[in-house]
This record gives C-alpha cells, structure tokens and sequence, in this order.
C-alpha cells in the first residue's frame, strides 16, 4: 500500500503540520520541526510536543509516515572545523526534536565539499576526487557522532540523493553506498530517493526500461533495503543536467509515466511517498492523480 503527501506548513507550530495535511487528503507528510533558515530555535514545549502527538493520531497518518526535513543550513560535510561543529550539534538537536515528537526518520542533505577547482587545472579530476571522498568521509564520521550522540533515540537518518547542483554530493548512487559503507549502526541509516534530483543527475525514469535500469542500479549499489521514503517531483530542467528546479508532476521532462511505475513497484510500499511540488495549491489534485495511478 501506498502513503501518499506532501511537505506541509509547519507555521505557527509543528502541531499544525498534521492538520495541514488532513487538510490535502495526505496519508504522509514531511515537515519542518524548526525554522529551515535559522540556526538555533527554541526547544519544544511540552504543550507542542502533546498536540502535535494528539493532531498526529486525530490525522490517522502513523509517525513512520512522517518524514521530517532537517535545516538547509546544516552541512555535515563542510570543510572549516568550526562551521562544521555547529553543523553537527545542529543535527544532533534535529534529531532530538524528532524523537520528542514521537517519529522516525530525519530526512537530510548529505552536505558539500565547498572546494573550488578551476576546471582548467590539468589536476582538475584529481583534485574534485579528492575534495568528494574526503567529504564523504566527514559526512560518515558526522552521521556516526550523531548515531551516537542519540543512542536512545533510534531516529533513523534518512540521506536524500541531491541533483549534484553546485559541490553538493550524494547525487550518484555511488556517493550513498559510500556513506551508508562506513556508517557503523547501518540500522539507523536510510535514503531517501527524490525524482527530480535523480532525473537531474543522470538516472532517467522516464520509460519502463530506465526506470527499471535505474532501479536496477540502485539496488545492486545501495539496496533497496535502505530505501526509507521519496520525495515525489517532476523537473523542470532535463536529465543530466544537475540543476534543482521542480515541477508539478506531468509538467516536467520526467512526465507522468514514471509516477505510474513508482506508485504500482512494491519497493515504495509503507513509505512515505512526499510531494515537494511548486504549487501546492494543487497537492491535493496530485495525491488524487497518483493513486489513481494505482493498478489492479
């Protein structure tokens, strides 16, 4: 079975995100727990943490439906020791306010190497390796501090492939297997695939044969085991090019075919299934459009 939403407004409290999601006939919902563009937040208050438990239940969505979103500020991978510290104890304290709230997953960016490498260099190729496997040694180290750091928690840490826009990683399945290889609890790590930035980084979906040749690959290189939530997005920009621009679905260059392989593959069952569309006035005609995709 599918669980279809989107990613709702937390305005005014994250006790409202439940409601908002009702709201859209959503059976899954992502969210922020904080501010995305600010560092520091207050700490949850007790009142918060019940009615968001209580709009939790009243929605009928279960907590591992629920895919919350860490902040964009945070990069585990950042090459200055001390921005990558608050980076880490920013991570942390995500991961604390989903366990307060009763859920279990944190959907989050691996992170950026930052490094600038004219492209005429003739060590270009070598040195961009060497700035990316030295990041996703920071990203595993800063995952495997925060697993520790939230032993009680077990609030599984759900990497989202990227578009590979700018020296953002994780947008080959390579750069996953990589991470979630030298993460030591492999319990408390996931992915989280978004259609849009694997279309954009060369993975097509668009016909059953590259959908399933990208599945394919997914599988023998990271594991469909690991495979914990998608974000549901059409691209504005054509496969390859590494730029993040969503689209409404079918007003993309991915198009509607692929939503029909995803929602009827068993592989996406009792995940949340996320939405990230630029129109949201429109979310609830979209979740309607994609379970109607569903075959018999």
């Amino acid at each position: 079975m599918k669980f279809v939403g989107a990613h709702v407004s937390a305005s005014g409290g994250v006790d409202n995100a439940p409601l908002n999601a009702m709201a859209i006939g959503a059976k899954a919902f992502a969210l922020f727990t904080k501010n995305q563009r600010q560092w520091v937040a207050k700490p949850l208050e007790a009142k918060t943490i019940d009615a968001f438990k209580a709009n939790l239940e009243k929605s009928g969505i279960l907590p591992k439906h629920v895919l919350p979103h860490d902040s964009y500020l945070i990069n585990l991978g950042h090459p200055e020791a001390e921005k990558l510290e608050k980076s880490r104890a920013a991570f942390i304290d995500e991961l604390e306010r989903c366990h307060q709230l009763g859920l279990e997953k944190l959907n989050f960016h691996p992170g950026s190497h930052l490094v600038k490498i004219a492209k005429k260099d003739p060590q270009y190729d070598d040195k961009l390796m060497e700035a990316e496997l030295h990041c996703l040694d920071v990203i595993a180290d800063s995952m495997n501090i925060a697993i520790e750091a939230t032993k009680e928690s077990n609030v599984k840490l759900v990497i989202e492939n990227t578009a590979g826009q700018g020296s953002n990683l994780g947008y080959k399945f390579e750069h996953l297997g990589y991470i979630i290889d030298k993460i030591e609890d492999k319990s408390r790590v996931g992915i989280c695939l978004d259609t849009c930035h694997t279309f954009v980084a060369g993975y097509d979906l668009r016909t059953r044969e590259a959908y399933d040749e990208t599945m394919d690959a997914f599988e023998r290189i990271v594991g469909s085991k690991y495979l914990m939530g998608m974000h549901l997005n059409d691209s504005k920009p054509k496969l390859g090019s590494r730029v993040d621009r969503h689209a409404s679905l079918g007003q993309g260059e991915i198009g509607w075919d692929a939503f029909r392989f995803i929602m009827n593959d068993s592989r996406m069952d009792d995940i949340p299934l996320i939405l990230e569309t630029i129109d949201e006035s429109i979310w609830a005609e979209e979740i309607k459009a994609l379970y109607a995709l569903v075959e018999e």
